[in-house]
């Protein structure tokens, strides 16, 4: 009995612990749901793909955060398979690039931007050429490095001859062609203006001849790629097949591309007749066949004209520029967005660049068939400077950036062999007393060639003027944007500035009107330039700018600054680097719309912005009142900066 009643205080006692214990948890989890559901929502920090792939580019971010509150669940798991970010993967070639270098001091001041570029081209999402521009630029630096340490032991041989690389002008007057045909080499690639000019008498026993730009091969390349292939079909016997000129390009990738055909017939007749290339038509008019549509409209059309307009051979084969036995002078010239071919001074065809195969490329010309060759000759080609013989090479040099932060850098997109463009900027608007004082700096961004010579003619002008920085990939169109991320590290990392400039090495920028307009303009969240509000992507897939759907699906792009000059806040810089690093930016091929994407994203995360237009940003002409004006050739940009010296106000020259 005792120990009943012993016992029953220690159960009691129990019962009440126990049940106080659960109470308290209770107690805790009310109060912590309570707190849940009064505590204001966090502001949720969206992803670039997030963002620019779950809503509209049009919306407002209110609509945007209220359709994503009220999506089903189904659509809540597809965003957030977008939400992962992309993954570092292994790239051919890239372990080459960032292996130790065999430079020191002063000599690795072009790579500087490289070093921090590493994880960016590593990406799982890369832009869609990124593993070839790094696999060939891979092999190009391996050739370049090999190069240097041929350069740097020939200064010590008695036998060195020093050769003039690229030369101005090349030519070959062979006039026999073997089984292979005729080559003319092109040391150092073409460049915009550059021509190649054949004469020859054509031999009909043949029937046809071909004309191909022969690219660049890399060794492990089977054949080299064909840049264009132009090939001239003359008529049959007894005019029974009409002539005709087709050109197209060939890789080893890809095979034979879609081919244009002059002249052309049926319903791609219209198209060839309205697209241009430089503002040239595709084919070449053909003047008969528009006799013919004009006497049609008369009132007493003969029965034979119109036999003739519908079978169109007869006529177009009257008005064909390669004739059997007839001596012809072909030019073959390259403009900014193509190949264009005179005949007998007269405009041919026309032929768009297509992506990876641009004029720079190019290492030679190959003519073969039915024709025999007087003079073949390729002018005004890019000519690299012998840095030992200019006289003023200390005052073209960068100068000596302060340690204080500059008030403003100036990224400028070349390619390798544009020497005399650049040397065109630094004798012109890079003699600004602000870019000499230092408070402004100017660095070209450029990537590697895939022509040896061109990579150490590039290398020497580097070491020479501290003013280049090279990038760990081949300078293909398509990856231009990468370049616009190396301006931002290089502006926020390397030479801190309180704006950054991006504009391209045919554009000449007055920097006195630049810093001008920026005295007003806020120094936070600011894109100053020609801004583009209301611009739709590209849906042709024979564009250059073409963009699939997958890369972006919305109808529009959000605001962007047109590429040939616009102006960043070091903020927008700063997050554009930080985004990178966190793999949170949407990559995008085309430069200066990409810009636009990733300062709208900087705008969704809350970010006060300030889209400030100004057409003066985009003059093409000859207005006075200019900030930059684009498609200076190197003499317009000496002829410019002359004028300016006596006349402030200097119209452009023409």
């Amino acid at each position: 009995m005792k120990s009943v009643k012993l016992a029953f205080p220690v159960f009691k006692m129990k019962n009440w612990s126990g049940g106080l214990l659960i109470m308290a948890l209770a107690i805790i989890l009310l109060i912590s749901y309570s707190f849940m559901g009064s505590q204001p929502q966090q502001k949720h920090k969206q992803s670039a793909y997030e963002f620019f792939r779950n809503h509209p580019a049009e919306d407002s971010d209110v609509k945007a955060s209220q359709r994503v509150r009220s999506s089903p669940p189904t659509d809540v798991k597809k965003a957030h398979k977008f939400l992962q970010k992309p993954r570092i993967v292994n790239v051919e070639g890239l372990k080459d690039l960032y292996a130790p270098k065999i430079f020191s001091g002063a000599e690795l001041k072009p790579l500087l931007a490289w070093a921090h570029m590493h994880l960016l081209l590593a990406r799982s999402d890369a832009l869609p050429q990124t593993s070839q521009g790094i696999r060939e630029a891979a092999i190009a630096w391996k050739d370049l490095l090999s190069t240097i340490e041929e350069e740097k032991a020939s200064k010590f041989s008695s036998h060195s001859n020093k050769v003039k690389n690229c030369p101005p002008f090349v030519s070959n007057l062979n006039r026999t062609l073997s089984s292979s045909g005729v080559f003319l080499d092109v040391p150092c690639g073409l460049v915009e203006d550059s021509s190649i000019t054949l004469v020859g008498i054509l031999d009909g026993r043949y029937r046809s001849f071909q004309v191909e730009l022969i690219g660049s091969q890399l060794s492990g390349e089977p054949m080299p790629p064909i840049v264009l292939h132009y090939n001239v079909s003359l008529p049959g016997d007894n005019m029974t097949e009409e002539p005709f000129i087709i050109q197209n390009t060939w890789t080893n990738e890809l095979g034979w591309g879609k081919e244009e055909r002059c002249p052309a017939h049926g319903s791609d007749n219209s198209l060839k007749a309205t697209t241009t290339v430089d503002g040239l038509v595709l084919c070449n008019e053909q003047v008969m066949r528009k006799i013919m549509e004009e006497n049609q409209n008369t009132s007493h059309p003969t029965s034979n004209m119109l036999a003739n307009v519908s079978q169109g051979g007869a006529h177009e084969t009257d008005n064909f520029p390669f004739v059997d036995g007839n001596p012809f002078t072909a030019t073959l010239w390259v403009g900014l967005d193509g190949f264009h071919m005179t005949v007998n001074g007269r405009h041919e065809t026309s032929f768009a660049y297509r992506e990876k195969l641009e004029p720079w490329s190019v290492i030679g010309v190959k003519v073969a068939g039915g024709v025999n060759l007087f003079s073949a000759f390729a002018q005004h080609l890019p000519v690299s400077e012998d840095h030992d013989l200019v006289v003023d090479v200390e005052h073209l040099k960068a100068p000596v950036v302060p340690k204080k932060r500059l008030v403003m850098l100036i990224g400028v997109f070349s390619t390798g062999n544009n020497f005399q463009r650049r040397m065109a900027l630094r004798r012109t608007w890079m003699q600004y007393p602000d870019v000499r004082s230092g408070d402004v700096a100017v660095r070209f961004f450029i990537g590697l060639h895939k022509n040896r010579q061109v990579n150490l003619e590039l290398w020497k002008e580097a070491q020479a003027y501290g003013d280049i920085q090279i990038m760990p990939f081949v300078d293909y169109y398509s990856l231009i944007s990468l370049k616009t991320i190396a301006i931002c590290i290089f502006g926020t990392k390397i030479l801190p500035a309180k704006y950054i400039m991006k504009t391209d090495d045919d554009a000449f920028v007055r920097i006195d009107e630049v810093l001008t307009s920026l005295k007003e303009k806020p120094s936070n969240g600011l894109l100053h330039g020609r801004i583009s509000y209301d611009s739709s992507p590209h849906r042709d897939k024979d564009s250059k700018w073409y963009i699939s759907n997958k890369e972006w699906p919305h109808a529009s792009y959000p605001p962007w600054a047109h590429g040939p000059g616009y102006i960043i806040s070091r903020d927008i810089a700063k997050f554009i680097v930080r985004g990178q690093q966190e793999r949170d930016l949407q990559l995008f091929k085309l430069e200066d719309v990409a810009m636009g994407i990733w300062i709208a994203q900087f705008k969704n995360s809350g970010k006060e912005m300030h889209y400030m237009s100004d057409d003066r940003f985009y003059n093409a002409g000859c207005e006075s009142d200019y900030i930059l004006a684009h498609y200076q050739s190197p003499r317009m940009m000496l002829c410019l900066w002359e004028k300016l010296q006596k006349d402030h106000r200097a119209f452009c020259c023409e």
